[in-house]
């Protein structure tokens, strides 16, 4: 498979580029500092560039099969920008596939279910600029007719994949408290080469 990777330089995307490429699937993929991209797999195909340059993502997304991003949020609104630009050019190039890594502050809280996780009593985050930046992302994808995913990992460690997680939909499985990135990346792994039972749907994941 054809995949245009974007965040592929960040905790959990450089897992996952690992994954992919050891799994046979052809990476191509946009990377904002050079310097990052030695430690990415060689065979990859790399372009230097800003994620909300449109020319360059174009570029990433030309050929591919399906999309993946891993991209986090910056405090300065970058998946609110980036994401309406990212679904324009699938648009154009017909690319249907799209799986993103969200946060579990956007699923639905259990206590709470007419409020998101972030917006509860469930959230024990003082700021919430991040969420919302991811959900501002995810309103705009849920609005499309791609099969989409977004992967909502909870509190999220630096660690290595030992293929453990659970997952529910729309919700954060009980008692979940934390996934390593090398676990995220690898239930990304298993989204992707399991598409049509994720199709539209928003995944809590954890351990």
């Amino acid at each position: 498979m054809k995949i245009a990777l974007f965040g592929g330089t960040g905790r959990t995307g450089s897992q996952f580029a690992s994954m992919a490429d050891a799994a046979g699937h052809e990476l191509k993929m946009l990377v904002r500092s050079p310097e990052k991209a030695d430690s990415l797999p060689a065979s990859a195909e790399k372009i230097h560039g800003d994620a909300l340059d449109q020319a360059k993502m174009r570029k990433t997304l030309q050929g591919a099969d399906a999309v993946v991003s891993a991209l986090g949020t910056d405090k300065q609104n970058v998946l609110s920008s980036f994401t309406p630009l990212l679904l324009k050019e699938m648009n154009d190039l017909s690319i249907t596939r799209l799986i993103t890594v969200g946060t579990a502050g956007i699923l639905q809280s259990r206590t709470e279910p007419h409020l998101y996780r972030f917006e509860s009593s469930e959230s024990k985050r003082r700021s919430t600029t991040a969420a919302e930046d991811h959900k501002a992302a995810y309103e705009y994808i849920k609005e499309t007719s791609y099969c989409w995913t977004v992967v909502c990992p909870t509190f999220l460690p630096d660690g290595e994949n030992t293929a453990s997680w659970r997952y529910e939909t729309d919700y954060l499985p009980e008692n979940g408290t934390r996934i390593s990135t090398g676990n995220t990346a690898d239930f990304l792994m298993h989204v992707l080469e399991n598409h049509s039972q994720f199709c539209k749907k928003r995944i809590g994941v954890c351990e």
